[in-house]
């Protein structure tokens, strides 16, 4: 398949990096910090139950679903507030997780693709999640980054690939979206009339049968391969601009 892609946005988590190691290890050090400066805390609401705690504040609040952020800090709040800890605790003991979120170990392929794909054409970073390229140190390959805290509306919803696509100078159906997750990412792209590529690491099964993606993959290099093979090739460097 061909067609014409100006520009790219690319989904974070389970895209670029894995998430599961990163939850697993924020519930650590949030604990482990807990132990140290709120004991009460940390003795209410161990590992299982902060995430249990967690979740039942995302579920409850379902109009902060593009704030992860918020639902993080709300967490926070009733875990001092119902154990008797002082509320002074709560922004350092975000600030620690925060830190700890944005420990990211990349797959294999994932930054060699990365710089390539970035030297082909425009990346915009496209996420429901709040993790912060600068602080990663992976913001210079991006034309920016587009949360949906910032936006104030998640993925799938249409709204937040067209407010990319407008940043970005270019027609719906001239972005291509990659990402993992079959609603957010794919279908949510093609709705919103954008081209969508399925990063599928797992070897999962396409199971919708409304839509498919424009392209699969099992990792990002493959996709840097396809670009190589149909953009045209990259004008050289101007020795006498450097």
């Amino acid at each position: 398949m061909s067609f014409t892609v100006r520009a790219i946005t690319l989904d974070l988590d389970d895209t670029l990096w894995p998430f599961a190691p990163i939850g697993a290890r924020v519930d650590q050090v949030l604990h482990e910090w807990l132990l140290e400066h709120s004991p009460a805390t940390a003795a209410m609401y161990p590992v299982a139950a902060m995430r249990e705690l967690r979740e039942r504040a995302f579920r409850d609040n379902l109009h902060l679903r593009h704030d992860m952020s918020a639902l993080r800090r709300l967490t926070l709040h009733e875990a001092l507030e119902g154990s008797g800890a002082p509320l002074d605790l709560l922004e350092p003991a975000y600030e620690v997780f925060y830190a700890a979120r944005n420990q990211v170990q990349c797959y294999p392929d994932a930054l060699d693709a990365l710089a390539r794909i970035a030297a082909r054409v425009p990346v915009a970073a496209l996420s429901n999640g709040n993790a912060d390229l600068e602080r990663i140190g992976l913001m210079h390959h991006f034309a920016f980054q587009l949360g949906a805290r910032e936006h104030g509306a998640a993925k799938p919803e249409a709204g937040i690939f067209h407010a990319a696509c407008a940043r970005l100078g270019c027609g719906h159906g001239e972005v291509l979206h990659v990402g993992d997750h079959a609603e957010m990412d794919v279908a949510g792209a093609a709705r919103a009339g954008l081209r969508s590529c399925w990063i599928n690491r797992t070897g999962a099964r396409w199971e919708r049968e409304d839509l498919r993606p424009d392209l699969q993959f099992d990792t990002l290099a493959a996709l840097a391969d396809w670009l190589d093979a149909h953009l045209p090739p990259t004008p050289p460097s101007d020795p006498t601009r450097a």
